[in-house]
């Protein structure tokens, strides 16, 4: 499982001109996380459970001392969360991108709900997503620049 997390001031997803998820609404101040979320072929429920925990822990807002020192929970953040099978992408050989690595949609679907639903069950106060598998327009204010990318292959084992 890869996620690219992108500390934002407002986030959205468009399909056909429709907003879909806004993260923050552009007439409230506040801070937020944008979810990249890519499910590899072979992924778990554990590997789901694990980066959603990292996700919503991670420490990459600031503190009173500028410090990146505060999680989304801490700071009682939202998070939109789109699916994105290119971060599957072996890119290796030549130019044009292969993504084999990730899940077929059958296997991906539902580990992407779960890591949803796991943010909200870890408390994040808003959740939102934008629609697996459509084509979708995403614009955000990144807020830093902040962004991490996490690979659930270059964390600790999951616990099952």
């Amino acid at each position: 499982m890869r996620a690219v997390l992108q500390r934002v001031l407002e986030a959205r997803v468009d399909i056909l001109n429709e907003e879909t998820g806004a993260l923050i609404d552009s007439r409230e101040t506040g801070e937020g996380l944008m979810v990249l979320l890519g499910v590899m072929d072979g992924d778990t429920p554990a590997h789901v459970r694990q980066m959603a925990k990292k996700t919503c822990e991670m420490r990459i807002f600031e503190d009173d001392q500028g410090k990146l020192n505060r999680s989304l929970l801490d700071i009682d953040g939202e998070m939109l969360v789109v699916s994105n099978f290119t971060l599957g992408a072996d890119c290796k050989k030549g130019t044009r991108p292969s993504f084999s690595d990730a899940a077929a949609p059958a296997e991906a679907v539902p580990l992407y709900e779960q890591f949803v639903e796991e943010c909200r069950k870890m408390g994040v106060k808003a959740v939102k997503t934008g629609k697996f598998g459509a084509m979708m327009k995403v614009t955000l204010a990144n807020d830093g620049p902040v962004t991490i990318i996490l690979d659930s292959d270059k964390l600790a084992q999951p616990k099952n």
